[in-house]
């Protein structure tokens, strides 16, 4: 044991002195932060185009009645100047021409003549305030045929926009506030984690072994360091090197979020409010969505959830970093390697796309028997604990993943001690079968 904790021991100072890791730990958080702030920078940075828009309309329905905006103006002109832009757009003075035809009412169809192509906001504004003065039009005359007084006000006062707050109850009785979309988030979000914190550093185990076998620095080290203990230390420095990795990045992310608050200006924080779909409609409503968002994550079921993340994501990792280091240590070639990677990722992968159809239904029997196996339970199982579900579920799961934990790491030892001294032969599933069964 003090061997395997030797071996975890250099992998893990190996990895976390490098300078890659180092500066990839850092810049990780930073470029968050960036993606998050900068957008809505350089929209405050950004002065938008003055655009002019010509209008033809053979109509008669929008003079006067297409208002200008902030950035873009409606220039109405005759039918003889229109023919003469359509002949050669190059005449033209404006941004693009609107041409409205007489049958519009019928036909729904107008044309946006332009030299460029046209951007996706002019084009969408312009269509809606088409599509509003019509519409507006045809209410008038479905009043005035009606004879009914006051019908747009009593159709307004029909419409209604229901907000449906949703109650947990527990087992003691006790109500709580919930909300389905912070239980999908949560949950969605932490599956994800784990399946890329596995893939990458599952690969990163693999990568190891191959390099120490092609090296023939493997021959060495097994001279005085049993090929499981070599294995076992190798799989769990690398683990913790992710571990830290993440534990860095949820600190640093926070205290970088914590720290934007007292360098943005009010409208700066507004505008990355807006622009994250946060933005309420005065001041008070925004404090009371933020009272409400953070009492909704204190109604989590939080230290359960953080528990079951640290167990998958060193269960899931474990189970598969093993599969991945036998892997190279049956291989002697990169491209060798993709080939038996495949089978033993395909599951992996599957978690990933099932992920959204269990958000959308994590009580359903594809949630529960990929909860169960346990080459998807790391993934699924956590988009399910954040919406709750029976303890003996989440239980089961874990003792399954367990004993599924051991499985694999006998396999992987068996393959590790026979591979890893094997140089020169092409394997395949049918020769890694019989290493299962020899005598070590």
């Amino acid at each position: 044991m003090n061997k395997s904790l030797l071996i975890l021991k250099r992998e893990y100072l190996t990895r976390v002195r490098k300078k890659s890791f180092i500066i990839l730990t850092l810049l990780v958080p930073f470029l968050f932060a960036g993606f998050t702030v900068l957008p809505a920078w350089l929209a405050m940075q950004d002065d938008e185009e003055q655009r002019t828009i010509g209008v033809y309309d053979a109509s008669d329905l929008f003079e006067s009645r297409l208002t200008d905006t902030e950035f873009t103006h409606f220039n109405f002109i005759d039918k003889a100047e229109f023919q003469v832009i359509e002949q050669d757009i190059s005449t033209s003075r404006f941004y693009a021409v609107l041409h409205v035809p007489e049958d519009i009412l019928t036909s729904n169809k107008a044309r946006l003549l332009s030299g460029k192509q046209v951007t996706f906001d002019v084009k969408n504004m312009i269509g809606n305030k088409l599509e509003d003065i019509i519409e507006k039009d045809k209410k008038a005359v479905v009043i005035e045929e009606s004879g009914i007084p006051d019908l747009e006000q009593k159709l307004a006062s029909t419409r209604t926009n229901i907000q449906l707050e949703t109650i947990k109850i527990g087992q003691t009785g006790e109500a709580v506030k919930s909300s389905t979309e912070l239980a999908m988030g949560v949950g969605y979000a932490a599956g994800f984690i784990i399946y890329m914190f596995v893939f990458i550093y599952g690969a990163m185990v693999m990568r190891g072994v191959m390099e120490e076998k092609s090296s023939r620095i493997v021959e060495v080290i097994i001279s005085s360091v049993k090929p499981t203990q070599l294995m076992f230390g190798k799989i769990v420095g690398i683990g913790l090197v992710g571990l830290t990795q993440l534990v860095f990045w949820v600190v640093l992310i926070f205290l970088i979020a914590t720290g934007l608050q007292f360098f943005l200006t009010p409208d700066q924080a507004e505008m990355i409010q807006q622009s994250q779909g946060m933005m309420g409609q005065a001041p008070q409503i925004e404090q009371n969505a933020v009272l409400n968002a953070i009492e909704l994550v204190g109604n989590l079921n939080i230290p359960l959830i953080l528990g079951s993340f640290l167990f998958y994501f060193l269960g899931g990792f474990l189970m598969y970093s093993s599969l991945m280091g036998a892997v190279g240590a049956a291989v002697d070639h990169e491209e060798e390697a993709q080939q038996l990677m495949l089978p033993v990722t395909i599951p992996l992968i599957f978690s990933i796309i099932i992920l959204f159809p269990v958000v959308k239904n994590p009580e359903g029997s594809l949630a529960f028997w990929a909860s169960m196996f346990p080459f998807t339970s790391p993934v699924i199982m956590m988009v399910r604990v954040p919406y709750g579900l029976p303890m003996w579920e989440l239980l089961l799961s874990m003792g399954i993943l367990v004993a599924s934990i051991y499985g694999t790491i006998w396999v992987a030892g068996k393959i590790y001690r026979t591979g890893i001294l094997m140089y020169g032969k092409k394997v395949n599933f049918k020769e890694i079968v019989k290493w299962l069964f020899y005598r070590n």
